[in-house]
């Protein structure tokens, strides 16, 4: 198992401030914002000093119904070269649904959601977690995520789930102690029960982060200081085992370096907190039984082979039809399937909008500029009944074009120069659409 000490990730943001910062072994960067042939200055400095670079995959959707792509992995594995990764990690989640396997259209999340914890969806998630590690070229770790939303009928705690994963793949863990603080204000989930069932042994490493409440909601946005119970969460965990690695996320809000800092002085203490736990344990252990009574410690997990087959037949087709009608009701404004909490779906419906709002302001700034206080409110009511269809980038445009076409828009500086914007970045794109839905929209925009 490879040590890494204490990381922060890495974000063009704060490249600087990390570079500067003492004490950093490591960083994590976003895989899928990461271009092997052009690697960031900052990173390139950072690997030629020696700190390990870990990328973190946000794309594959382990947890979905269909098979890993190809494509994906590739990348992925291609990151893990260029960057002399150890190791390479996603999350246990499901990110897009439909198509040919469910005969629906495609959806796209725009963000991670939660796998049931039934015996079908580890099935597939187990034969998809076998096929990403035998296209690696390094090992894989999988994220436990937070969560809003809890499926009816699941067979499993979030523990036992990760347990079995493990020990029928021989899969590493990163587990992230904010989303257990997450699921236990929003699910009710005990961290302290999690820990307790979680294969300790099989942890590659731990994500700390900062959220924020809000309704009786917790939000994990890794835009926040991190609160105390996740200290706490931390602190537990390292009272049980010596995890291997510890990073703190920061993805946007970003504070000034000594904040940052002083977040990363507070994981260390909290890590020092729960070994002086373990050492106390252990000498009350002896002090009671003896030092020959030790109790018996599971095996390490290196070298578990996997388990051989995979899901039954029609198991995959289930889990994607459920999968599609949940993404359905979130992204398209579907019924909500039978079972789920309407408030709490609705909740979760408005927080993937708000991300998509605020990841299309970061793809397209010129959007926002453009649109000044008027932008979120109104791709938040594009964003309810019209589902992402091809990434974020996609996305704007089409965003863009709705508000062209839809009438909303007076003519004007504001419609002039979003017109401009659009028709700069959508030139090539039109052309591979049929010529009838070209000429309608080109009319419109020009009689605008």
């Amino acid at each position: 198992m490879t040590r890494l000490g204490t990381g922060i990730g890495w974000r063009p943001e704060i490249a600087d401030a990390v570079e500067r910062m003492p004490g950093i072994d490591w960083v994590e960067v976003v895989a899928e914002n990461t271009c092997p042939g052009h690697l960031p200055e900052s990173l390139v400095r950072l690997r030629e000093r020696g700190v390990t670079v870990v990328p973190h995959g946000v794309s594959l959707g382990l947890g979905g119904a269909e098979r890993p792509d190809e494509g994906r992995l590739l990348a992925l594995a291609e990151r893990a070269g260029a960057l002399g990764s150890p190791l390479v990690t996603d999350h246990i989640a499901f990110v897009r649904a439909g198509g040919p396997l469910t005969a629906t259209a495609p959806l796209e999340a725009g963000h991670l959601l939660p796998v049931p914890r039934t015996r079908d969806a580890l099935d597939v998630l187990c034969e998809n977690v076998r096929i990403a590690q035998d296209a690696l070229p390094v090992p894989l770790a999988v994220e436990n995520i937070a969560a809003l939303i809890a499926w009816p009928g699941e067979e499993m705690t979030e523990g036992q789930f990760l347990y079995e994963l493990a020990d029928r793949t021989g899969v590493r863990l990163l587990i992230d102690v904010a989303n257990l603080h997450t699921n236990h204000l929003n699910r009710g989930e005990d961290p302290a029960k999690a820990l307790a069932e979680l294969p300790l042994e099989a942890i590659a490493y731990v994500h700390v982060a900062g959220g924020f409440e809000r309704d009786g909601v917790w939000h994990d946005s890794h835009a926040h200081p991190v609160p105390r119970p996740v200290l706490d969460i931390l602190t537990d965990l390292a009272s049980r085992v010596s995890p291997p690695g510890v990073l703190l996320e920061r993805d946007e809000n970003f504070p000034e370096p000594a904040e940052l800092k002083r977040e990363l002085a507070e994981i260390r203490e909290a890590l020092r907190s729960g070994e002086r736990l373990a050492v106390a344990a252990e000498a009350a252990r002896i002090a009671r039984h003896g030092a020959a009574a030790g109790e018996m410690v599971r095996p390490a997990r290196e070298g578990v082979t996997a388990e051989v087959g995979g899901p039954a037949e029609g198991t995959r087709e289930r889990l994607g039809l459920a999968q599609a009608a949940l993404l359905s009701a979130l992204v398209a404004g579907t019924p909500v399937p039978e079972g789920f909490d309407g408030v709490r779906l609705g909740v979760q419906a408005r927080a993937l909008a708000a991300k998509r709002a605020g990841v299309v302001a970061k793809v397209a700034p010129e959007l926002p500029a453009i649109l000044g206080a008027g932008y979120r409110p109104a791709f938040l009511a594009y964003a309810q009944s019209r589902p992402m269809r091809g990434g974020y980038r996609q996305d704007a445009l089409d965003f863009a074009e709705q508000l062209l076409l839809g009438g909303r828009l007076e003519e004007g500086r504001t419609r002039r120069e979003l017109r401009a914007w659009w028709l700069d970045r959508s030139g090539p794109a039109p052309r591979s659409r049929p010529r009838q839905a070209l000429a309608r929209v080109g009319r419109s925009l020009i009689r605008r």
